[in-house]
């Protein structure tokens, strides 16, 4: 699997601050370990030993989200979406699961109505042919093949999350479908990233940025009281322009969907990992969409949804939502912004 991860907080931009030797300074870490991708935290401490431990509780709340969202992997004594998805002598076993799972369902609900389906976690078997056709073909490119669209089409069949039942009562989830199972990779990464960053500003904490694989999320503004800057990455790999738009962001999230991030080649050609719901193929329209609203878990929904719209009916969607803007990079290089996008650009 080929994959250049984005780190797009810019903070070049932001290294001014001036402070006496008792004030806060800019710390940053990073970690691979959570949801396949680089996690990186940038705060302001009064010394490296309050950031550390700060940063370490960040880390922790980003793993226990990692481990109960993953598809691919179980942990011992843990009810998590991989235990939910697995088949008991052929059928799915109702599964008592954490709270913070089945608030992840039942957002993914919302979503899948908010976008008419064009987010629907319930896509697991049409996914999971994808990425068993991208692995192998990352790891032998001289074979790689594309699924057969036979196959594909019989795994669609299994998609309705009308088949996802839920009690939140008991906290209770049974996938009805036995060849039905669950993806989350859509909105779990900007579900997590808000969640964590609610804990944050409901402790006080401000003057931080977590950025996880892309999901950027501000929490608060810098020490200084000015906003930070952070930047949407070129989908082209252009060392003279890696960045199309500086943005000033103070409490709001950044989340950017492309067809530029995971992919494979066949015959020369890429395929992406952003499975269009109608085509069952790679959307080909864009080649990065982003979304910038206070909601990082909406952002993540909505950018992999506009990726999937035409122009026209995502700027209907836009329009509908308090606070969201979003920017279309299409498969030419030109560019559409929604009517409030510019409100958040650096001015030169």
């Amino acid at each position: 699997m080929k994959m250049r991860i984005s780190l797009l907080l810019c903070i070049a931009i932001c290294l001014c601050f001036s402070a006496c030797d008792t004030g806060p300074k800019k710390y940053s870490s990073y970690t691979f370990d959570y949801f396949d991708t680089v996690t990186t935290v940038t705060g302001y401490a009064k010394s490296e030993e309050e950031f550390d431990l700060l940063c370490g509780e960040i880390f922790d709340m980003l793993s226990d989200y990692h481990r109960l969202f993953t598809i691919y992997h179980r942990y011992e004594g843990l009810e998590n979406l991989c235990t939910v998805n697995e088949l008991c002598d052929g059928a799915h076993r109702t599964v008592q699961v954490d709270g913070r799972i089945m608030d992840l369902l039942l957002f993914a609900r919302e979503m899948h109505a908010l976008t008419d389906g064009r987010v629907n976690i319930a896509m697991g078997s049409v996914l999971s042919v994808w990425h068993e056709y991208r692995e192998a073909g990352s790891n032998a490119p001289w074979a790689a093949e594309l699924p057969p669209m036979a196959v594909l089409e019989a795994a669609a069949l299994h998609t309705d999350i009308g088949d996802l039942i839920l009690d939140p009562e008991v906290g209770e989830v049974t996938l009805a479908d036995p060849a039905m199972t669950l993806d989350v990779g859509a909105i779990a990464k900007g579900w997590a990233v808000e969640m964590t960053a609610r804990t944050l500003e409901g402790r006080g904490i401000s003057g931080f940025v977590l950025n996880v694989g892309g999901n950027v999320r501000t929490v608060g503004k810098r020490a200084d009281g000015k906003p930070w800057t952070v930047a949407i990455e070129n989908p082209e790999e252009n060392e003279d322009a890696p960045y199309l738009e500086y943005l000033y962001l103070s409490g709001e999230s950044l989340v950017t969907s492309g067809s530029y991030q995971r992919y494979y080649e066949v015959d020369g050609k890429r395929y992406h990992h952003i499975i269009d719901r109608d085509t069952l193929m790679p959307a080909t329209r864009y080649r990065s969409v982003s979304v910038i609203c206070r909601d990082s878990g909406l952002g993540d929904a909505l950018s992999t949804a506009l990726f999937c719209m035409s122009e026209e009916e995502g700027r209907s969607l836009v329009a509908s939502l308090d606070g969201v803007e979003a920017m279309w990079v299409y498969a030419d290089g030109t560019r559409a912004y929604s009517d409030g996008f510019a409100a958040y650009t650096v001015k030169p």
